[in-house]
Formats: C-alpha cells, structure tokens, sequence
C-alpha cells in the first residue's frame, strides 16, 4: 500500500495529520454510542501495513495523553467549587442528623403525652386498676430513678478519669436502654426524657474533653487518633475530621517555630527541613484521614483542601525566606535546588493520592522563570566585562572549575578545548545554567532556556564581531549591543575569535543542550512505545539548533572573511590595490615584462598560507572549518574583482583598451589563484566558475579592440609551469633565479584557447 492510500484510508475516520482539529472533535468517534473497539480496529486496520498501524497506534497513545491532560485540567479548574460543594452537603449532612434527632425526642415526647391521655381516661371506669397502675409507677419510678442515678454516677467517674471507651461502651449502654424502653413502653415519657437529656450532655461533655485534649502540645499520634476515633463513635464524624487536621496543622506549627531562616548560603539546607517538615506532617495526616475515615468524598474533599492550604504557606515562605533574593539576581542554583527538593518530598505523596506538584508549580515556575532570565543577564554581563580584557589567547579551563571537577590533567587535557578567557567564562556559566535547570524538566522550562542560550550567544557572537579591528562601527547584529571590546589585533587573536565561535557552537553548547535533554527523557514514565515516538523528535530538535548556532558563527566568518579581503584589496590612504592600471599600463610599458604573479596576489597567497597554518593547530579535529574558512576568503576577494563595477568599465569601455601582456598577466593571476587554491584543498567549484567568466571577460575585452586574444596567449602549461614556480619561490622551495629556465610566451609556444 502506498503513502496515499494510507492517508486516505485514515481519513475515512479521522484525520490524524489535521492540526486545527479540537481534542473534542478528534474524540467524537470514540464518543459514539454505537463505538465498537474490535470493528473500529478491524475496519480500519485490516488493509493498513505495519508501518500504518504503527503511525495509527502512536496517534492514538498521543491522544489519550492528550485527553487525560485535558481531564486534569478540568479537573483542577473547578476543584475549588467541588470542594466548596461537597463541604456544602457534609454541612448539610450534619444539620439532617441533628433534625432527626430532635424529632425523634419530639416525637417521644408527642407518644407519651398521648398515653399520659390514654391512662386518664381510664382512671373513672377502673378505680382499682388505676391504684394498682399507680403502685407499678411510683415503683417503675423509684427503680428508674434508682437507675439513672447509677448511670450519671458511673458516666462522671469514667469522664473524670478519662476511660474514654468505657464511657462509649456506658453512652451506649444508655441508648440501648432509651430504645429498649421506647419500643416496650416500660419507662415513662418524663423518664425516657431524662435518660435521653443525661445521654446527650454527657456525649457533649466528653466531645468537648476529647478537643480540649486534641489540641494539648504533649498529645502523642495515639492518643490522637483514639480522640478521633473516640469523636467519630459519639456520631460527631465532621467534627472528628476537622479536630484531626487541626491537630496536625497545630503540631506543624509548633515544629517550624524552631526552623529559622539562616541567610541565603543555608536557604537550600532550610528548604530541606522544612519541605520534610511539611510534606511528612501532610503524609501522616492522609495515613491517618483513609485509615480512620476510609474514602469518604466530604473527608477526602476537606483533606485535599486542607494539604492545599498547607502547601501554599509552604510555598510562600520558601519563596520569602530563600528563593526571592537569589531569583531577583540571577542566581538560579539556589533557586533550582530548593524547587527540586520540594517537588521531590511532594511527589512521595501521589502514592497516596495527593497531587499537589500543581501547587507548588503554580508558586513557584514565576521564580525559577525570573531566576533563569536573570541568570542568561549575568551571563552576558560576565561575558561582556571579560571581553574587554581578553587577550584572545587559547588555553585549557583552570584546574577546579566547577565544568571539570575533580578529574585529572590528563582527562581535562584529553576532554576540553582551548577557549579565551572569556569563551571560558561563558562555557562555564552556560553549562551550569543547563545543569541547574534540568532537574527541573517538570517547569517545562526546557525551551526558555535554550532560546536563553541562544540570545547569549549571538551577544557575544556581536563582541567577537566588534573585536575584529574594522568592524566596530559597520557591524549591526540583530540584539547586539555597544560594548568595549578588546580588539584582536594579530592574525592568530583574530583566528582565536573563530576558534571561538566554532568550539561552543560545534560542542560545548550542544554538550549543554544534551543535558536538558537527557533529563526530560529520564523523567519519562510512560511506556517503552510511548519513548520510541519522542526519540525522533530530538535528533530534529538537535540538528535546528546547530543550524541556529552555525547561522550565527556564519555571521562571524563572513566578517573575518570580508575584513581580511578588504586589507588586501584597499590600501591604508584608501587606494585600491586590485586597479585595473596593473594590467593597462602594461602594454604601454617599452621594456620587457618578466610575467609573474602580481604583488596583489603574491600577498593573498602569503595571508591565505599563514592562515592556514595557524587554523591548522587551532582547528584540530575540525579541518573542514579551516577549509571552509579559507574557501569563502578567496571567493570574497575574487567576487569582488567580479563585481566591481569601475574595475570592468575601466578594462571593457575606458580610454585605454587592455592589450595582449595585460591579457597574460591577468590570465596568468587567475590561473595561480587556481593553482594555490587547488593545492591548499579550498578550491571550490563556484570560485572555478566565477574565475572562468572574468577570464572571459577579460578575453572579450581584448576581442573588442580587434586582436586575436588566443594568439597571444600561451598554452595553460606555461601558466601552470610560472605559477607553481611562483609558488615555490614563494614559500622558499626555489630559488629567486628559476624563472630563467621558463621560456617567455612567444607566438611559437602560442596554441589555442578557443576550445577552453
């Protein structure tokens, strides 16, 4: 099956590739009353390749995690009104419960008026029934009152000495006495009332000794938790819950009266304490909610507000006491740690059931965002004051920088490039923002930072431009901004800018990158389907940042290749030293010309040669760099012979047409750029190109004031024989006499150069 047919067989359903679809519009065909999984998979996948099917179920898995992000955020959207409504109906609860209380009493009140009634219409008809009911009262009576003395008795001894569940298993006692008389009638109305009324404020009495205890500093967890089992058995279960999390939040305050901030070098070890602090306190205080009160949704509602609110003071008071100061100046490590260990105590209780990383996300991502922003500041102020003293000299990172640790000189030697001082200092700060960070992949500050990386770069990438002597005042980078910068006055300072430029941009700050990557991948928890689907991502997000840092380095190049070009090209007093003169007064000149490369040229050979050998040590490792390099200077210097306007008018238009020794010299500067360039393994075929039409030029120039060109040129032997002398004469393999073995270019040694 073709690409098309997969795309159309997919559309049939839904369109997995179509970005402006809402989640709920993608969702609609899993909605369906009539969705069928077994006939959705068999109808869609039955013609589908395994590669289709692969795509189809990578979709899929996104979506589900696309969904489920969904539901938690509807979720915690209307959390808070949940909460308030489900206090709401615990509240409501409560009041039912008291309501059929007092109409039970009313309604036991109601049937003992009524035989009250009953007994007196009785006592005419049947005086001696009526005494001897009046004997069985008066002793009921006495027996009744006889008990309810016992039990009032019994119930204030127990209180007073604090045998909590005797006096339940007594309160019980009671009220299985009130309904067994109620049912049986066997006690009077004002005597069940009495029982009734003792029942209730003796339950009130110890619900109020079980708070008054509750909240005592010396109260252990056990006797805690018998208060609150001993609240939830007299039917007062609100209450109980209540007087529970006030006890703990009561111990938690008690607890960080001895934690004090201690300045901002201790503010990580505070975080610590008091994150442990908090976070226990929370996960005792759950154990002790689903223990007692099972999953009851008005308690588990009440605990999740309450550990919200707990988590809030938490996170107010690391961000006044820690985090605040260092944030407002950049320093992230703090900052970073102190966030880190917080979200790491509060994960252990999702096992419990409370999320509560949204919280402290919500506190604290507006920090550690401040914090980073300031950081990427200091990095480029740091940067900036070092670059106006650099003296552009490569060397290893300092022995006991915090990028190498404690590894040995050989290992640092072996792992780290020679950068400036300056390059150093930025290096160093980049990769410990990159590592300070990556903890923190959570924040999803993964992006932020690398575009922070990104402004700092191509700030400085602006001062390695600025300290090229030349480009201080015509160098506008896009964010770049005035500073003093020392200039690199020699070819190897100029060539350490490069240097530079291309070991952060190449190694160093992708090494940083990687770390924010490798951090988000080991923060992944779904399945190894799931990590296969994001790996491709970042070989792709990988490669557009090099491309990113390369534009960059790029910009630097072209400035070093186009300052370079224009020393050569123009002289000091603004004279031009590539004129067309050079080959028009040679023909006017009576004396016989020796032909041999022009000074112009001869000096581009030497500048070109020096620079090879300096980036040949420079550059180990990244030749490719240095050929680059001194590929775009000579295509800049002969582009610009190409597209000099008043150079050409001169030779094709002006007063003196360019004769056959001009046309010789000029073809024999171009065949040594040629020579030199193919040589030193820089020649490109665009620069070939661009060499054989001004050559053509050239000969067309001469055709145009009727002489033959080809006739007075010699064979591309004798160019290439003067060139390579030229070249060994100028780099002392040869003696200043060899161009005396070299026959002049005379009509016999002449051939055609129409074919070339």
């Amino acid at each position: 099956m073709d690409g098309g047919s997969f795309s159309s067989s997919i559309g049939d359903s839904i369109d997995f590739d179509e970005k402006d679809l809402s989640l709920s519009d993608k969702l609609k065909v899993f909605k369906a009353s009539a969705y069928d999984p077994d006939s959705y998979v068999t109808n869609r996948c039955r013609q589908m390749s395994e590669k289709e099917i692969r795509h189809l179920c990578h979709y899929l898995m996104d979506l589900r995690k696309a969904s489920a992000e969904e539901m938690r955020k509807s979720v915690y959207a209307n959390y808070a009104a949940f909460i308030r409504t489900s206090r709401e109906i615990s509240n409501l609860e409560g009041q039912l419960i008291a309501l059929r209380n007092l109409l039970s009493t009313r309604a036991a009140i109601v049937h003992g008026l009524a035989e009250g009634i009953n007994v007196d219409s009785l006592a005419s008809s049947d005086g001696s029934t009526q005494d001897d009911r009046s004997n069985n009262e008066d002793n009921d009576s006495t027996n009744t009152e006889s008990w309810l003395g016992q039990f009032i008795e019994k119930l204030e001894v127990l209180l007073a000495e604090r045998r909590v569940d005797e006096v339940l298993d007594v309160l019980d006692e009671g009220e299985q006495m009130a309904n067994d008389t109620r049912s049986k009638q066997t006690l009077t109305p004002s005597a069940l009332l009495s029982l009734q009324k003792v029942i209730t404020e003796q339950k009130q009495k110890l619900a109020a000794q079980l708070a008054e205890a509750s909240f005592k500093s010396s109260v252990g967890a056990a006797e805690l938790r018998s208060a609150v089992q001993a609240l939830k058995r007299l039917g007062d279960g609100p209450r109980a819950h209540t007087l529970m999390l006030s006890s703990h939040q009561q111990k938690l305050h008690g607890n960080m009266q001895g934690l004090r901030p201690s300045g901002t070098s201790h503010g990580v070890a505070y975080s610590a304490a008091l994150s442990q602090l908090v976070f226990s306190t929370m996960a005792q205080a759950t154990s002790d909610s689903l223990s007692l009160f099972d999953d009851e949704p008005s308690y588990t509602s009440e605990l999740v507000t309450w550990a919200v609110n707990q988590t809030e003071n938490f996170a107010h008071l690391i961000k006044r006491y820690v985090i605040a100061s260092p944030a407002a100046s950049g320093c992230l490590r703090p900052v970073a740690e102190s966030v880190h260990i917080s979200l790491g105590h509060c994960s252990l209780l999702e096992a419990r059931g409370l999320a509560l990383s949204p919280v402290l996300l919500k506190n604290f991502k507006p920090c550690v965002e401040q914090a980073l922003y300031a950081n990427i500041k200091r990095i480029e102020q740091c940067t900036a004051a070092l670059a106006a003293a650099d003296d552009w000299s490569l060397t290893y990172p300092p022995i006991g920088s915090r990028s190498l640790g404690t590894s040995s000189l050989a290992g640092v030697i072996a792992s780290q490039p020679k950068l400036s001082s300056s390059a150093h200092k930025f290096n160093t700060m980049v990769q410990e923002l990159c590592e300070d960070i990556s903890p923190l992949e959570i924040l999803q500050l993964s992006e932020n930072t690398l575009e922070g990386v990104m402004q700092v770069f191509n700030s400085y990438i602006g001062m390695l431009v600025k300290a090229l002597p030349g480009s201080v005042d015509n160098e506008n980078l896009e964010g770049s901004v005035n500073r003093i910068v020392r200039l690199a006055e020699t070819e190897p300072e100029q060539i350490a800018l490069l240097a530079n430029a291309l070991l952060l941009s190449d190694e160093l700050i992708p090494r940083a990158a990687a770390k924010l990557s490798y951090a988000q991948q080991s923060n992944k928890t779904d399945d190894t389907s799931k990590r296969s689907t994001d790996r491709p991502s970042r070989p792709v997000e990988q490669r557009e940042l090099k491309r990113r840092l390369q534009r960059l380095v790029d910009q630097l190049r072209d400035s070093f290749c186009r300052q370079h070009a224009l020393e050569l090209i123009f002289l000091e007093d603004g004279g031009v030293r590539l004129s067309p003169d050079m080959y028009l007064n040679m023909d006017g000149n009576p004396e016989e010309i020796e032909l041999f490369p022009s000074p112009v040229y001869q000096e581009m050979f030497g500048k070109l040669t020096r620079i090879a050998s300096i980036a040949s040590d420079m550059f180990v490792g990244r030749e490719r760099f240095a050929t680059i390099l001194l590929m775009r200077l000579t295509e800049t210097i002969i582009l610009w012979l190409s597209e000099d306007q008043n150079f050409w008018e001169e030779i094709e238009q002006g007063p003196r047409p360019l004769g056959p020794l001009g046309l010789q010299q000029f073809y024999l500067d171009m065949e040594f750029v040629i020579l030199f360039a193919s040589q030193g393994r820089y020649l490109s075929r665009n620069l070939q190109q661009v060499i054989k039409n001004i050559i053509g030029r050239a000969i067309e120039a001469v055709a145009a004031s009727h002489i033959d060109p080809y006739s007075v040129l010699p064979e591309d032997d004798w160019f290439a024989e003067v060139a390579q002398i030229a070249i060994d004469m100028l780099t002392g393999k040869t003696q200043v006499g060899a161009m005396e073995n070299v026959s002049s270019p005379t009509a016999s040694s002449v051939l055609s150069h129409g074919s070339n």
